[in-house]
């Protein structure tokens, strides 16, 4: 069965020809132009990833994902926007958004981070789960990855630095993790995109300093030492001290 896409984009030649070739590639399309369309058909039918522009009249693509979240909705979002400045791109990471392509964009790009995004939602096999913790406490050790002072369950998708739980998205959790169970290793740019977007955007994407950075405001406790380090020029390392 194709995977089907909700797209939100109130320019019409944009949304026209971003629904021509994502069903040319395969995709199930449903396009709208604004907002309110797009919860309305989301909550109609539940789609298998979300395509939304940012700059919608009335309500917007961030209030959208905002209120998908907030209803417990974990669809993947992918964001569509001409805001370029970090701060911008960030209000997309809080609202939700799993993911975010910045206009002119190549529709390849688009293509690929939605691969990422289904490959990531895609159910993991089935296996027996132990009992799951009481709810704030960290896991059984049994199961965790621990690296500098932090602690994760992948199966439980839960992570902690201390006895303080991290709230993070689907994107950050993969990051951290992939971070986790190479501690001390410096990991190239190239190595991160192809491991958790698939797909390496090039050396002028911002978008992984992007995520590192909302990470580090995450992870960050004032008085201790700063988990993830930048290697400049070479990409980033989890580390203590």
């Amino acid at each position: 069965m194709p995977h089907t896409v909700l797209l939100a984009e109130d320019d019409r030649a944009i949304r026209n020809a971003l629904e021509r070739a994502l069903t040319l590639e395969g995709y199930r399309v449903t396009a709208v132009a604004n907002g309110v369309e797009a919860l309305a058909q989301a909550h109609r039918s539940r789609p298998d990833v979300l395509v939304l522009d940012v700059m919608m009249p009335g309500i917007d693509g961030l209030q959208v994902c905002r209120v998908l979240r907030a209803e417990g909705d974990r669809t993947p979002v992918l964001i569509l926007t001409a805001l370029v400045e970090t701060a911008d791109r960030i209000a997309g990471l809080d609202a939700g958004a799993d993911d975010y392509v910045v206009k002119p964009f190549d529709v390849e790009e688009v293509f690929a981070r939605l691969r990422a995004l289904l490959r990531r939602a895609a159910p993991a096999p089935t296996e027996p789960e132990p009992a799951a913790p009481e709810p704030g406490a960290p896991a059984p050790s049994g199961r965790c990855l621990e690296a500098a002072g932090l602690r994760m369950d992948p199966q439980a998708r839960r992570a902690w630095r201390g006895d303080r739980e991290l709230e993070l998205t689907r994107t950050e959790f993969e990051l951290l993790e992939l971070l986790i169970r190479n501690a001390g290793v410096v990991l190239e740019h190239a190595t991160i995109y192809d491991r958790i977007w698939g797909y390496d955007f090039g050396p002028g994407s911002k978008n992984l300093a992007v995520y590192v950075g909302y990470l580090r405001r995450k992870l960050d406790e004032p008085g201790a030492p700063q988990l993830i380090h930048t290697v400049r020029g070479v990409g980033y390392v989890l580390r203590e001290g």
